[in-house]
C-alpha cells in the first residue's frame, strides 16, 4: 500500500529541519514539508484548511476545541516556546518604571487573543497584581495599519478597542497614545530608538527568575492535523509524534556539538550548558505529561481572559492515542 501522502505547513525550525529535508520520515506518511513562517500556515489553516496538518498558536486553536463541529485534533508536539518577558515594550511618555504600574494604563498588542498576549496578561495578573481587567486594550497592526481581529465575546469588564484604520501600535506607541505594547515581533520604533523601551531591560534575569518559580517554558505553538484527515486515518497522529521527535533529537545533537560551532552563536556551548542545568535535558519536550501544569497554566489564563467559554483540560486538546507516548 502505498504512503498516505500529506502535506505539513511549519516553520523551518532547528528542530523540524530534519523532517523537511527527508532525514526522518514519518511511517506510512508521504510527507510534503511546507516552510511558512507562522501566522501564515495558521492562517491558511483556520480559514481554508489548506493543509493536512500544520503549525498553528495555542490560543487559536484552544478556541477551536469548544467548535462543533471540531475542525482539528492536535498532537503534543510544541515547536514554538518562548519566554516573552523581552516583548513587553514601555513608551518614554508612560511614567511606568516597573510591571504594576501598567494597572489602568493603555496596552497595545496586534490580538488580544494571540499567545504571547495571552501568556503576558496572565504572568501580569499571576505575579505583578495587573489583573486582566484593569488594562485598556488596543488592537491592530504592528507596522502596518489595517490588521482587524477576529470577533470575541468577551465578558463586559474586559476592555479591547481596535486603533484607527490608519495607525499602527509601533507609532502609536512612540508618541505616547498607548502607554504599553505586548507584542512577539519587535517593533520598529525600539529598534530606531525613536521614545520606547523594554519594560525588563535585564529580561533575561527576569525570565530565568519566572522559571525557577514556576517551572514554566511557556508553548507558543501546537500542530494540528485537520479533522477529517484524523477521523479517517487515526494512526497518523502517532506517526507525526514519533517523527517530531526523531527530529528534535537529531537537532539537540546539533547543539551539544563542542568539535565546532554547528550555528553562528559564539557562545553556543555556554548557553547550551546553562539551559540545561536550569531547564534540563530536553527544554522543547513534547507529550503531555511533562508539559501538563504549563498546558493547565495557559488553559487557566485563556479561560480568565475570556476567550474559552470554560476552562479546558489539558487532555482534551490532543489525539487520545498520543497522551502516553514514550520517549525515543
Amino acid at each position: 500500500m502505498a504512503d498516505f501522502p500529506m502535506t505539513l505547513a511549519c516553520w523551518d525550525y532547528d528542530r523540524t529541519q530534519p523532517l523537511a529535508d527527508g532525514r526522518v520520515r514519518p511511517e506510512g506518511i508521504d510527507l510534503t514539508y511546507l516552510p511558512l513562517m507562522m501566522p501564515e500556515p495558521a492562517f491558511r489553516m483556520l480559514r481554508h484548511g489548506e493543509f493536512e496538518a500544520a503549525e498553528m498558536s495555542l490560543s487559536w486553536y484552544a478556541r477551536t476545541v469548544e467548535s462543533d463541529p471540531r475542525p482539528f485534533t492536535a498532537i503534543p508536539v510544541f515547536p514554538s516556546r518562548m519566554f516573552r518577558h523581552s516583548c513587553v515594550y514601555i513608551s518614554e511618555h508612560s511614567g511606568i518604571e516597573k510591571p504594576e504600574d501598567l494597572v489602568g494604563k493603555r496596552v497595545g498588542c496586534p490580538e488580544y487573543q494571540m499567545t504571547a498576549a495571552v501568556w503576558l496578561k496572565g504572568i501580569m495578573a499571576d505575579r505583578h497584581n495587573v489583573p486582566v481587567d484593569r488594562v485598556h486594550y488596543f488592537t491592530g497592526g504592528l507596522e502596518q495599519p489595517g490588521r482587524t481581529e477576529t470577533s470575541m465575546d468577551l465578558p463586559g469588564n474586559i476592555r479591547v478597542e481596535p486603533i484607527p484604520a490608519d495607525r499602527t501600535l509601533s507609532e502609536m506607541l512612540a508618541v505616547g497614545e498607548i502607554d504599553a505594547l505586548y507584542t512577539a515581533h519587535m517593533p520598529s520604533s525600539y529598534r530606531t530608538g525613536t521614545g520606547v523601551r523594554r519594560l525588563w531591560s535585564d529580561f533575561g534575569a527576569e525570565e530565568r527568575r519566572y522559571y525557577e518559580d514556576t517551572g514554566i517554558f511557556p508553548i507558543m505553538h501546537v500542530i494540528v492535523i485537520r479533522q477529517d484527515v484524523f477521523e479517517s486515518r487515526p494512526w497518523v497522529a502517532q506517526s507525526l509524534v514519533k517523527a517530531f521527535e526523531q527530529a528534535k533529537e537529531i537537532a539537540y545533537r546539533g547543539v551539544r556539538e563542542t568539535t565546532a560551532l554547528k550555528y553562528m552563536v559564539p557562545w553556543m556551548v555556554q548557553a547550551v550548558e546553562e539551559s540545561e542545568r536550569l531547564l534540563g535535558p530536553d527544554p522543547f519536550s513534547y507529550g503531555l505529561e511533562s508539559n501538563y501544569e504549563t498546558l493547565m497554566t495557559f488553559l487557566r489564563y485563556s479561560h480568565e481572559q475570556g476567550l474559552t467559554r470554560r476552562q479546558l483540560s489539558p487532555e482534551e486538546l490532543f489525539a487520545s492515542t498520543t497522551l502516553e507516548v514514550s520517549k525515543i
